[in-house]
């Protein structure tokens, strides 16, 4: 008991699993609800501009969200708090701070080694058992929202928490670098589920980043797309969603995401 009581008293426990965690909790809340409130005004300069062409049903999915999110992180926080005795060997440290070079350098290595492994849980959480038990929760989400984003079961909340922290544990990371880390992937989970491919987002000129539509994509196919972000992977393994090509290149011949989503439905009916 002890033994018990020193390790948790340790100020790294503050700093890591617990600080992470409400770090995480806040961020996803400051990018979502922005997001989630452009859909929710539903503007009607903005409708050629849903991924989807529908009406997304806002109200509910923050009523969903909001119950799942409240035990999925309650699960999460009671999770990494039992972790601790084995995340606290992980090197990871609340020493002097790198130089900034390595700071970005581990931030990309955390970027492509999360959505490396997220490509592959996500992809099993298609087979027959996983989505039946765990991953159809998500995919009740065939419109998504940005609140959405944390719309998941609570196994597939902790398997997601856990490839987050890879990166961070493989290198021991300073902690201020995994906070940065948690506040760039819930702005990832935020802006995947946002519903929405606006003309000034700058996210479609991030090298290997496909924007929103990418992931909503696999939202409104069910199949393919299975990286989190960059969508190379899912081109290295020949599992892009049926048609996403043919939609990107709508939307390069000038085509609106709604008209590149029905044109797209037309050409595969």
């Amino acid at each position: 008991m002890d033994y018990l009581l020193a390790i948790y008293s340790e100020p790294l426990f503050w700093l890591f699993p617990v600080a992470s965690t409400v770090i995480g909790i806040v961020a996803f809340q400051f990018w979502a609800l922005p997001m989630t409130w452009l859909a929710w005004k539903d503007f009607p300069s903005l409708r050629s501009y849903r991924i989807q062409g529908r009406q997304i049903d806002v109200a509910f999915w923050i009523k969903a969200s909001y119950r799942k999110m409240a035990f999925n992180y309650s699960v999460g926080f009671i999770g990494i708090v039992l972790s601790w005795p084995l995340l606290r060997y992980s090197g990871v440290h609340a020493g002097p701070l790198p130089a900034w070079y390595v700071i970005i350098g581990q931030l990309l290595f955390f970027l492509l080694l999360d959505d490396f492994l997220y490509y592959w849980m996500h992809r099993g959480m298609h087979t027959r058992w996983l989505f039946k038990h765990v991953h159809a929760v998500h995919h009740r989400v065939r419109t998504p929202c940005a609140i959405a984003g944390n719309y998941l079961h609570w196994f597939e909340y902790l398997a997601t928490i856990s490839l987050l922290l890879a990166g961070p544990v493989v290198v021991g990371a300073h902690v201020a670098v995994i906070w940065l880390w948690v506040v760039i992937r819930q702005l990832e989970a935020a802006h995947g589920h946002c519903g929405y491919d606006l003309p000034w987002d700058l996210s479609r000129y991030l090298p290997l980043y496909d924007g929103a539509s990418y992931h909503d994509f696999h939202h409104g196919r069910f199949k393919g797309n299975f990286a989190g972000a960059l969508g190379y992977i899912d081109k290295w393994f020949g599992t892009r969603s049926a048609g996403y090509a043919d939609y990107e290149a709508r939307r390069k011949q000038g085509a609106t995401p709604a008209q590149a989503w029905s044109g797209n439905n037309e050409q595969a009916s």
